[in-house]
């Protein structure tokens, strides 16, 4: 199974005209936040495969589509959360899902959407709020462990973990909590974004435990049946 992961960017290569072929041997497609939804919307017609997304901390204008908050100058008979929004993507934010796409033995997707909280902006969390939300999934997380002998196979993010592919500015530290949840639910591949890529020579692929954790800046291809 091959795996296309995007993130922060819009990469010349998927939107374009040839990407239905250039990118034919891909399976599915994992967004890993801080990209316009057109965009998003772009990927799912032109490659017509099960699309997964988590918002980043900008690009936000839908984060309201799919999460309860205060919207100002919002009148009392409109709603703000208005789950009717649909882009063809399955929004896998503070979710656990299981794809059947390819059999009976699904692939297993957590997800997390936004970064550290540095100026109280929208999808932005303290570590303790984000330890919180992860918690919330760990009886969806059991019941993988129970039905298909492990926790899951993803853990598609928009920050990094703390020390890991992350900066020391405020707005770019990674969540300590993610190291807990790597540990403890041991996810083959952590895919995030956040993180841009401005030196191709950065390091963008890591290993934790038994995590494989990939910064998908712009675009990076996952190749499941072998480790990178």
């Amino acid at each position: 199974m091959k795996i296309l992961c995007v993130s922060d960017q819009i990469d010349p290569l998927v939107y374009s005209n040839s990407a239905k072929e250039r990118y034919s041997d891909i399976d599915i497609v994992l967004c890993a936040g801080d990209l316009p939804m057109e965009y998003v919307d772009y990927i799912v017609s032109t490659l017509n495969l099960p699309t997964y997304f988590v918002f980043g901390n900008h690009n936000l204008s839908e984060f309201g589509h799919y999460h309860r908050i205060e919207v100002k100058n919002v009148k009392k008979s409109q709603n703000p959360y208005d789950m009717s929004c649909s882009h063809g993507a399955a929004y896998a934010g503070f979710k656990v899902i299981r794809d059947f796409s390819f059999g009976k033995n699904p692939l297993l997707i957590a997800g997390a959407s936004g970064s550290i909280r540095y100026n109280n902006g929208l999808c932005q969390y303290t570590d303790r709020a984000m330890y919180i939300k992860l918690l919330k999934m760990f009886p969806a997380l059991l019941y993988n462990r129970l039905r298909y002998g492990r926790w899951i196979d993803i853990f598609l993010t928009h920050s990094p973990p703390l020390g890991i592919h992350d900066k020391n500015d405020p707005c770019h530290t990674g969540f300590k909590c993610y190291r807990w949840f790597l540990k403890k639910f041991k996810p083959a591949y952590m895919v995030h974004g956040h993180i841009h890529l401005y030196d191709m020579q950065s390091i963008r692929v890591s290993l934790y435990h038994n995590t494989t954790i990939v910064n998908a800046y712009s675009q990076y291809i996952i190749d499941l049946e072998k480790k990178d």
